[in-house]
């Protein structure tokens, strides 16, 4: 599978699929399917612990089943919860083969790569392993999805000049953020001349859902919703090769394809807008969450941190009494309160975004109990 026969620069993160009582509703993710093929697009994104393994094996059921193995692209990923030494990882491969139907990944990335977790993969030859696979065609092309510092993820590509492509967590929000580097690591990989496969570029939903000042900004625009700006200006950076978008409705989907089917970078005026879209984002205290739940897998109070967050940013936006109910909502039915937390660590330690999440579960817990 070579580069050029990805169709277009816009992709489907199947992280967030659509739900129905717990399962994903394979109707909804069926038709999303057929919508994104038939306007062209072919590259789909999984990997192992997205839904619970629900993604990979709904990967299998509604699009490798359903439609030729040439017909589309699919990214799979090493996830480090998943081995122990090098001897798991064929296994855990064959397995995830297996799970999503298919004989071979297009794309086959070492997952959320930092400087900690880096270390287990050298231990363990999982870069060795996995350049093997590529070499007998089980594995099209060989990369790693990051979470860490420029520094860090320069000295990776240089250790392994077998890496073909960077999934960079990359938008406006984060741009000149601290913790996530966007612009620092993006021009890491354009020194190295590796190709950007952006992930988050609506920040798990944080940018479709601005705060009044910040959508009025956008609306004087006259055309495009705050989604389209977001993965607009990601997909314009020399050298991105594609943008994901995780969608999880059939509207969405619909709205996505619309204005990425014949992309347009942002014009001089919308990157203005956007610039102060940033600005006033950068003046909001909200909490930094993108929702991908990586840090409730392991916790040993279930926690539902993300959705405790999310009720924390609700209240500090509108001040009203919903968000309080939905805080009772995720810490019912044997799920943990913010003050139940032990401080083990566990979550910041899986957190992309670097959060400090054992003191925000203080604040949390402080606003609603």
């Amino acid at each position: 599978m070579a580069f050029e026969e990805v169709k277009k620069k816009f992709g489907f993160g199947c992280m967030r699929l659509p739900m129905r009582a717990g399962e994903v509703d394979s109707a909804e993710f069926s038709e999303m399917v057929d919508t994104f093929l038939a306007n062209g697009f072919n590259y789909f994104d999984t990997a192992h612990g997205y839904l619970g393994g629900k993604s990979e094996t709904s990967i299998r059921d509604c699009l490798a089943a359903r439609y030729p193995r040439e017909s589309f692209v699919l990214t799979d990923k090493l996830t480090e919860n998943y081995f122990r030494s090098e001897g798991d990882i064929r296994p855990f491969f064959e397995h995830q083969l297996a799970c999503c139907g298919v004989e071979y990944f297009d794309f086959y990335l070492m997952h959320a790569q930092n400087a900690a977790n880096y270390q287990k993969y050298k231990r363990c030859r999982a870069y060795e392993t996995a350049l093997a696979l590529k070499e007998e065609g089980k594995i099209g092309h060989f990369g790693i999805s990051f979470h860490d510092s420029a520094e860090t993820l320069d000295r990776i590509l240089t250790e392994n000049p077998g890496i073909e492509v960077v999934q960079l967590q990359f938008n406006y929000a984060d741009y000149e953020s601290a913790n996530v580097q966007s612009r620092r690591c993006y021009e890491v990989c354009l020194g190295h001349g590796t190709p950007v496969i952006v992930m988050e570029p609506v920040k798990g939903g944080t940018l479709a859902n601005l705060p009044a000042p910040a959508e009025e900004v956008l609306s004087s625009l006259g055309g495009g919703s705050p989604a389209s700006y977001a993965i607009r200006f990601a997909a314009g950076f020399e050298n991105v090769f594609m943008v994901l978008s995780g969608m999880s409705d059939l509207s969405q989907m619909r709205e996505n394809v619309s204005f990425m089917k014949e992309f347009k970078p942002l014009d001089a005026k919308e990157r203005a807008a956007v610039d102060e879209v940033r600005r006033i984002l950068s003046g909001e205290q909200f909490i930094a969450c993108t929702a991908c739940r990586y840090c409730t897998d392991g916790c040993p109070k279930k926690i539902s941190i993300p959705d405790l967050f999310s009720c924390m940013n609700q209240k500090k936006r509108y001040r009203d009494w919903n968000s309080d109910v939905y805080y009772e909502n995720f810490t019912s039915a044997g799920r943990g309160k913010a003050s139940d937390c032990i401080g083990c660590g566990q979550c910041e330690r899986a957190c992309p975004q670097h959060l400090p999440i054992r003191r925000l579960l203080k604040e949390v817990a402080r606003r609603f109990e």
